[in-house]
């Protein structure tokens, strides 16, 4: 069955428009979502908005949106103010520069769309990709969709097509800066040279993202159908890690102890002459 499209933009670059669609890169049904119930009913329940002074349920249609500028005091904003807010839709995206696509750290990325060819945009939509494959470079744009602004970068996708990912802004991503990392903690050449043996033992000439399956995913599953078949429930062995003591014997034992050290010299020893009786 052909994908069915979430909306519709225009790619541009220069004086070239390509009209496009755009389709979610989620497989829906993937997700398993399990709800809040009560145990004697099996009623699932509701949730509600609570006044912590009075403990009466507020409507939606009675509520606003506020902001907490300082602690305990907040801004209150009405539906009109929040809407004149958001940022209107044109469904442009107007390719603003190009980066090399090494540039674009994954740490950066926080959804990501398929553009599929619109009717007319066919010839134009893969010349903006072979372009970008020629040159190894990827447009970075910005696209206002659903009330509010995004940066997208758009490159060639591996398997055919173009790709749309939405970026997070610098202000979202907390700097690596405040990650406390230990000071002189070198390693020794012959520990790099150890790792280095065990990454290349394991190592594979290709990414393959169906060898990697949700097993958590699958256990509820197989809880869930067990459940509805009436069987009995059994849980899980849980296996517990082997703390690590010594960095070195732990590298030798990861390739099954290859890297033996050599022995040690005896020193020699005299041996001393007995006592007259």
């Amino acid at each position: 069955m052909a994908a069915r499209a979430i909306g519709n933009a225009t790619v541009s670059f220069g004086l070239v428009s390509i009209p496009t669609k755009v389709y979610t890169t989620n497989k829906t049904g993937a997700s398993i979502r399990l709800r809040m119930m009560h145990p004697e009913c099996a009623v699932p329940l509701k949730q509600q908005y609570i006044r912590p002074d009075t403990g009466d349920v507020v409507e939606r249609s009675e509520m606003i949106k506020g902001y907490e500028f300082a602690k305990g005091q907040f801004v209150q904003l009405t539906g009109e103010e929040v809407k004149a807010l958001d940022a209107v839709g044109n469904n442009a995206i107007e390719l603003a520069e190009f980066v090399p696509a090494s540039e674009m750290e994954p740490l950066y990325l926080e959804k990501s769309y398929y553009l599929g060819p619109d009717k007319g945009g066919e010839r134009a939509y893969q010349l903006l990709r072979a372009a970008m494959v020629k040159t190894d470079l990827v447009g970075v744009a910005k696209y206002s969709a659903r009330g509010k602004q995004h940066t997208v970068v758009v490159r060639p996708f591996a398997e055919g097509g173009i790709i749309m990912h939405q970026l997070r802004y610098a202000d979202e991503i907390k700097s690596f800066d405040e990650i406390e990392l230990e000071e002189g903690a070198e390693v020794s050449e012959a520990e790099l040279g150890l790792a280095v043996q065990i990454i290349q033992q394991i190592a594979q000439e290709e990414f393959t993202l169906d060898k990697y399956k949700d097993e958590v995913r699958q256990r509820v599953l197989d809880l869930i159908q067990s459940k509805v078949d009436g069987k009995e429930i059994s849980s899980v062995p849980q296996t517990s890690a082997g703390q690590v003591i010594d960095l070195m014997e732990a590298l030798k034992a990861s390739i099954g102890g290859e890297a033996e050290e050599k022995p040690k010299k005896k020193k020699k020893t005299t041996k001393k002459k007995a006592a007259n009786d």
